[in-house]
């Protein structure tokens, strides 16, 4: 069942040239203010400060998935195309590269821990692993014999596994037994802050705080929704704006 909360923001309007903002296919903010923006259209990947000025810009040859910009000293990637970890520091240079083949079958979504271990799910052998990839090291191997198909984000927190599809939200241990599910309408990825998992759609945030899901934002004229500490992001006809609790 979803509780919803009235909750009275400010708005600010974040002055990036709506040419920059057309096509975004994916927006981010950073706990510092920045904006970063990735196009899918031509795999570019940029950094703004609060004001619009652009600070970095990556131009990519596959397709990645941004896992957070919340430490921008260390942006995670992640490439099921080219099965590689891409770490980048505040100027959008590549730190660290980990190519996954060699080791491990198909990886299909990546949850870089911290900075020194992820977790992997590989859905040709129907594993969830824990991997050291400084010592390049399996720690944990758990059977996950669960529907891994069609997987948009996932996050491993305190032995539990919560898993995003775009109409579902689940929530596993590491045996992969159910403990929750709730339907969810094109849901696009997961943020953890402390003990909350954050659950981000097209114009929605839901937080689960372990037993129950809550809307904390929404804008029906949103195109894609973000989170930092400062408030919500929402792309809103090629216009940027952020919303501060008042």
């Amino acid at each position: 069942m979803f509780f919803s909360c009235i909750v009275i923001f400010s708005q600010k309007k974040i002055d990036i040239d709506s040419l920059q903002l057309k096509d975004t296919k994916e927006l981010l903010g950073d706990d510092y203010g920045n904006i970063y923006l990735y196009k899918a259209k031509d795999l570019s990947f940029t950094k703004y400060d609060s004001v619009g000025r652009q600070l970095g810009k990556l131009m990519m040859t596959f397709p990645y998935k941004v896992q957070s910009v919340n430490n921008p000293l260390n942006i995670v990637m992640f490439s099921d195309n080219a099965q590689e970890i891409k770490f980048f520091d505040q100027n959008l240079n590549e730190i660290q590269k980990i190519n996954l083949s060699p080791s491990f079958g198909f990886i299909t979504a990546v949850y870089a821990e911290d900075l020194q271990f992820a977790w992997l799910i590989d859905d040709s052998n129907k594993t969830l692993i824990q991997y050291n990839f400084r010592s390049n090291s399996v720690i944990n191997s758990f059977p996950f014999s669960i529907n891994l198909q069609a997987i948009k984000d996932f996050i491993v927190y305190n032995n539990r596994v919560y898993i995003l599809r775009e109409n579902n939200f689940e929530v596993y241990n590491t045996k992969a037994t159910l403990l929750f599910s709730a339907q969810m309408t094109r849901a696009k990825k997961l943020r953890r802050a402390n003990e909350i998992i954050n659950i981000f759609s097209d114009n929605l945030v839901m937080k689960f705080d372990g037993k129950s899901l809550t809307e904390s934002f929404r804008n029906p004229d949103a195109k894609i929704v973000d989170k930092n500490t400062s408030g919500f992001l929402a792309l809103i006809k090629d216009k940027l704006y952020l919303y501060n609790l008042k």
